[in-house]
Parts: structure tokens; C-alpha cells; sequence
């Protein structure tokens, strides 16, 4: 299982949080994934790092997803039912 990166405690965010983040370039919606602890904007092929539980919605620090990335369905968010 993936780490943010700084603690080794694995990342999440709260489902509420995520219903309300909208990509910074394209206003559209983001899935979380878990497995990378990253934000993704499909539309905008982005991916937007979460550290300590803090999403970083910056364009510059953002990873560009690949075609093979694009491939793969969207993550799915996982919550407390």
C-alpha cells in the first residue's frame, strides 16, 4: 500500500471533502486514488498529490497521467457507509 510519502501512514480523504474539490484548471470533478494518494482530473489528465492529508491543488505540482493511465476506469471512493 502506497504512503504519503512523509509519515508512511497511508493517505485518505474525507468523502465530504472530495464532493466539494474541483479541479483547479478545468472546474470538473476528481476520484481519488487510493493506491497513489493522489487526486485525478480526468479531464485535465492530472494528478494532484495528497500530503499529510492535505490535497495540493497546484497545477506545478500536479503529475501529468499517462494514455495508459487513462486507459485503467476511474478509482473508485471508498467510505463508511
Amino acid at each position: 500500500m502506497a504512503a504519503d510519502g512523509r509519515d508512511g501512514r497511508k493517505a485518505t480523504v474525507d468523502p465530504r471533502l472530495l464532493e466539494l474539490l474541483a479541479c483547479p484548471l478545468t472546474k470538473g470533478p476528481l476520484t481519488w486514488d487510493e493506491e497513489r494518494s493522489e487526486l485525478i482530473s480526468r479531464v485535465a489528465k492530472l494528478a494532484y498529490p495528497v500530503r499529510d492529508g492535505i490535497p495540493i491543488m497546484l497545477p506545478s505540482e500536479a503529475r501529468t497521467i499517462s494514455a495508459d493511465d487513462m486507459l485503467t476506469p476511474p478509482p473508485r471512493l471508498s467510505g463508511p457507509s
